[in-house]
């Protein structure tokens, strides 16, 4: 593999249907892959590099000190790769394979070309995703599989948020749409306190982790609209954990709510239901507008409010993800009533992604 030289793609996502409450082990959620990708070109190097120069970052490089990642420089934006680097190194490790020294190199398209802005398409999560592809393909001997893509990736990002469902990891790994229920992190990381290896975590089967591909039924349409303005995901979900702590009844009533709308919602899917789908996005958007009321929150903005009123003229739609700004979600029956849904949303300041369901996962280019 001398001159060895790479390419990695991994999309972004959207979140379709139950947000928040797929934190909860057994609560499902729909999510979906959207065709907008980190792209990680991979060459042989002399020293461990990474490049990001769309974020100020033009070289970065690392090293292994007493088995710690470390940076030559400071910054926040590296902490992502830096415990991906951390976990791939520790099953390199148990493997007893050397460290191949690679110049990475990141690209994204997930956020407006224009400004800059985010659209909340989950970047952080397409990056883990494609790094830790690069690393596994770049070194003989090592699992490749997608599960093995996805349980690291997962690893990673516990470690550096301490929570998270890893839907947006899912979808940016296997692609497509998916039903997924999440793992839980309470589990993983008594795994990893009692001494487990990552090897062994990887083999291992993770309670309550289901991850199931679903398909549009045909000739409906998959709609994104932007509001324009991005948000912080983390002030958001600190509220609603703090209505999880203090008001178990209303919360055990929105997570009994957006299950039975995630459940219809994929069986609607698999039977070809658009009008099925119809009511479970509208089912869903009413359990999330239930917990935002309780938890004194703005999940569903003036503009996110507009946008799935908007689409509820020929179909429905609902907000995407936390809320609080970024994209909203809608499904329209036939091209006619999403071209008139998509002018509907121009004519009210929301501005329509062109945006399709991506059906490949991350997917690397010799």
């Amino acid at each position: 593999m001398n001159g060895m030289q790479f390419q990695v793609k991994a999309p972004g996502k959207l979140m379709i249907a139950g947000e928040y409450a797929v934190i909860e082990p057994g609560c499902p959620a729909v999510v979906a892959a959207v065709d907008r990708y980190i792209t990680i070109e991979v060459k042989e190097s002399t020293e461990n590099l990474f490049s990001l120069p769309q974020i100020g970052i033009p070289h970065a490089a690392w090293r292994v000190e007493n088995g710690e990642v470390r940076f030559d420089h400071d910054d926040s934006k590296l902490r992502f790769i830096q415990n991906a680097l951390a976990v791939f190194y520790r099953l390199l490790t148990e493997k007893s394979i050397p460290l191949r020294p690679l110049h990475i190199t990141v690209t994204s398209e997930l956020d407006d070309p224009a400004t800059g802005q985010k659209y909340g398409l989950g970047s952080s999560a397409a990056i883990l995703s494609a790094v830790l592809a690069a690393l596994l393909h770049a070194h003989q001997g090592m699992p490749d599989t997608k599960e093995a893509i996805f349980k690291l990736a997962a690893v990673a990002h516990l470690k550096t948020q301490g929570n998270g469902s890893g839907a947006d990891l899912a979808a940016s790994v296997y692609g497509g749409m998916l039903k997924y229920a999440a793992f839980r992190p309470d589990w993983i990381f008594s795994r990893l306190e009692a001494g487990c290896t990552i090897s062994e975590l990887l083999a291992e089967t993770w309670p309550h982790l289901a991850i199931s591909k679903l398909e549009l039924p045909p000739g409906l349409i998959f709609c994104t609209g932007w509001t324009g303005k991005a948000v912080a995901t983390g002030p958001m979900v600190e509220r609603i954990g703090k209505l999880r702590e203090a008001a178990t009844e209303t919360y055990t009533a929105f997570l009994q709510e957006s299950t039975a709308a995630v459940d219809k919602l994929a069986e609607s899917f698999m039977q070809q239901d658009a009008a099925g789908v119809f009511e479970s996005i509208r089912q869903n958007r009413h359990a999330l507008q239930m917990l935002e009321a309780a938890a004194h929150t703005a999940i569903e903005t003036a503009p996110l409010k507009q946008l799935a009123d908007i689409a509820g003229r020929f179909g429905a739609g609902k907000s995407s993800g936390s809320g609080g700004g970024d994209c909203g979600i809608a499904f329209a029956a036939g091209e006619e009533k999403a071209a008139a849904l998509k002018a509907a949303w121009e004519a009210a300041g929301i501005t329509p992604l062109a945006l399709h369901i991506s059906k490949k996962g991350v997917s690397i280019m010799e």
